[in-house]
């Protein structure tokens, strides 16, 4: 499979506060999953961010809003920020503990646009800009079918609201374009050259264009121009190899209720790495469910069952000390469904 777009990290470990950051190859961007302690990124890294997304607002997945906002400023920048219901308020007021009275003197504008989402594939979108004194702006609602948050061609972001003890808290999908490779040493048996207009057979591909459409190949070869049509179909099957991109998954702060189950296992379905948050030793499975929070036991039944390549458990409570190492275990062994993992007490 090709290197895929996005390098996901763990930022804190996992049994600091749980923030995934996601790096992109060959181009200037990056994702955040949750804005709990972020002091480990480099400055230069936050300043790849374009995207954020909070799963909810208790202090361990948003304390550095502050420390992203200073890192943004006085800088010439557009980030979106991503919430649950609610959300956009908490911006608005994590805004509002500081005074602006000093921003029209600058010139370079920190743009904010925060979504948030709610259960009935609708949300609300709001901006803040640093020029207007983060005053809340252009405040509307706005679908999003299939709870899709972003779709931009290169990736797209899916959201699952799940249940945190009453308090709704996302988990997100993220998944790359199709893979369109070209065997080069198939063009050469076929005689055609390279050029631009492979990256318009690509684009082709990727724009699901039909079979019958013609494309033209056109290339230099010893200083004169050739030039071939094909139908696309023919050079689909001859010169490229599509493959699907990658898929990651992040779901922290939920209980095992079968409404979080379904949801979050239809998220996770697929997905080549899954960041699930394993807070207790199953032993402990009633202190789990009263905080709203999985077992590692659980977090590996929920990945193996969605069909996850690797999981990767996170979000640990701080309560197991030097026995942190079991939780891990745990998760992993129900994951790869060891035999006395318990994978049917997992599902009560």
């Amino acid at each position: 499979m090709p290197r895929p777009l996005f390098q996901p990290i763990v930022l804190n470990g996992p049994q600091g506060d749980p923030v995934v950051y996601v790096d992109f190859l060959f181009s200037r961007r990056a994702l955040l999953f949750d804005l709990g302690n972020i002091r480990a990124l480099a400055p230069r890294k936050v300043l790849r961010l374009t995207d954020v997304f909070v799963s909810h607002t208790h202090m361990d997945h948003f304390t550095d809003f502050a420390w992203l906002l200073r890192l943004l400023l006085v800088r010439d920048i557009e980030i979106r920020l991503f919430g649950p219901p609610g959300f956009i308020r908490h911006v608005e007021c994590h805004l509002a503990a500081f005074e602006w009275n000093l921003a029209h003197k600058y010139e370079e504008d920190v743009h904010l646009t925060v979504t948030e989402l709610h259960a009935d594939e609708r949300g609300r979108r709001a901006e803040f800009r640093f020029r207007h004194r983060f005053a809340r702006e252009n405040d509307r609602a706005v679908d999003l079918p299939g709870n899709v948050l972003l779709d931009d061609g290169r990736i797209t972001v899916t959201a699952a609201l799940l249940d945190h003890q009453g308090l709704p808290s996302m988990a997100w999908s993220v998944e790359e374009g199709r893979h369109v490779n070209i065997w080069r040493n198939r063009l050469d048996e076929l005689g055609l050259g390279t050029g631009p207009w492979l990256s318009r057979l690509r684009q082709a591909v990727l724009d699901g264009r039909p079979d019958d459409e013609v494309i033209v190949a056109e290339w230099r070869r010893d200083g004169r121009l050739e030039r071939q049509e094909w139908r696309l179909g023919d050079l689909r099957r001859e010169v490229l190899r599509v493959t699907a991109g990658q898929k990651i998954a992040y779901v922290v702060d939920c209980g095992f209720s079968g409404e979080n189950r379904a949801r979050a296992s239809s998220l996770l379905a697929g997905a080549h790495t899954a960041f699930v948050e394993a807070a207790f030793l199953h032993e402990d499975a009633d202190r789990a469910e009263e905080r709203g929070h999985l077992t590692a036991r659980q977090a590996g039944w929920l990945a193996r069952e969605a069909g996850v390549e690797r999981l990767v458990p996170l979000h640990f409570s701080p309560r197991y000390g030097e026995r942190v190492g079991q939780l891990e275990t745990e998760a992993l062994a129900a994951f790869r469904g060891d035999e006395g993992s318990g994978l049917v007490s997992a599902r009560q």
